[in-house]
C-alpha cells in the first residue's frame, strides 16, 4: 500500500471526500514529524509508539576503496508496533 492507496482507504471508510481524507492523512503525517523534530515521543494506544533514537558516531569503512571514514552522529526515526497492531498481523 503507498501514500495514494492509504487515502483512497481512509476516503472510503470514513465516507470523507477523497480531497478531505488526502488533507487528514497529510495532517497525521506533519503532527508525527512535528513532534518526533521536537525530541518527542507520539504513542498511538494499540497501534504503536514513534520515537527518536540518538546513534552515536562510528568508523565505517568505504567498501569500494576500503577507506575508512567517519559516520557522523545523527538521530533515526523509531517505530514500535503495539499489541493491537501486532494481534492484527498475526
Amino acid at each position: 500500500m503507498n501514500k495514494n492507496d492509504l487515502i483512497s482507504t481512509v476516503a472510503d471508510n470514513s465516507g470523507l471526500s477523497r480531497s478531505d481524507a488526502g488533507k487528514a492523512v497529510e495532517g497525521v503525517f506533519d503532527a508525527i514529524q512535528d513532534s518526533l523534530g521536537k525530541g518527542e515521543e507520539v504513542r498511538l494506544v494499540g497501534f504503536g509508539t514513534f520515537s527518536v533514537a540518538h546513534r552515536k558516531a562510528s568508523t565505517g569503512r568505504n567498501p569500494r576503496t576500503g577507506e575508512t571514514m567517519q559516520i557522523k552522529a545523527s538521530n533515526q526515526p523509531k517505530f514500535k508496533a503495539g499489541k493491537g497492531l501486532k494481534d492484527a498481523v498475526n
